[in-house]
């Protein structure tokens, strides 16, 4: 199995601020994302020898560990690239293409999903993720929660906003709603129409 690695950011960690500071991007990403790749990859070596071995019920019980840290790894790879620069072109909010027409047919409005997606990522017990996903079936953007670490699998992720505490705990403290207002000036924007243009194929 090949290794995992911690995907670089596509920016400085200061280039969140005021929205998402410097302290936190930097533990974020070098402490928290390093010990899901790491962690990953221990458990993936673990099971090919469990496999190996034609251990099955060791091999079972690695499965949490997988699921965790692998989730994590997929979650935070998503969450960084659906993250741009204060101010930048792509944390502009749409006014026009595709994006912009599929979110004011399935929610009315920018500002309506924002509120739908910040009180449903709020209201998560403990940790987790708040998620706009394209569902496939009925071809409809939909606001989704996950708990823990867990990845977005019944629907094609489109913007992920992380509610674990190490997210915004050391700027925002207990005060969810305020990360998750600040959050929306950070959004990639070109990158949610370019998964959602993808997902559409």
């Amino acid at each position: 199995m090949g290794k995992h690695s911690l995907p670089s950011l596509p920016y400085a960690y200061n280039a969140l601020e005021p929205s998402i500071s410097e302290e936190i991007m930097t533990l974020h990403h070098t402490k928290h994302h390093q010990t899901y790749v790491t962690n990953l990859n221990a458990a993936e070596e673990q099971l090919e020898k469990l496999t190996s071995a034609g251990d099955v019920k060791g091999a079972i019980g690695l499965q949490p560990a997988l699921k965790f840290n692998g989730g994590g790894h997929i979650n935070h790879s998503l969450f960084w690239k659906n993250l741009a620069p204060h101010g930048s072109h792509e944390a502009k909010a749409p006014s026009s293409g595709p994006l912009f027409e599929q979110i004011n047919k399935d929610f009315g409005s920018l500002d309506a999903l924002q509120k739908e997606m910040n009180t449903k990522t709020a209201a998560v017990q403990g940790s987790g993720w708040g998620w706009l996903g394209y569902n496939k079936s009925n071809q409809t953007l939909e606001v989704i929660t996950t708990a823990n670490q867990d990845p977005l699998l019944s629907h094609v992720p489109i913007i992920g906003i992380d509610i674990w505490e190490h997210a915004f705990y050391l700027q925002y403290k207990n005060v969810k709603p305020d990360y998750l207002k600040a959050i929306w000036d950070v959004v990639n924007y070109k990158e949610a129409e370019a998964r959602l243009v993808a997902a559409k194929k």
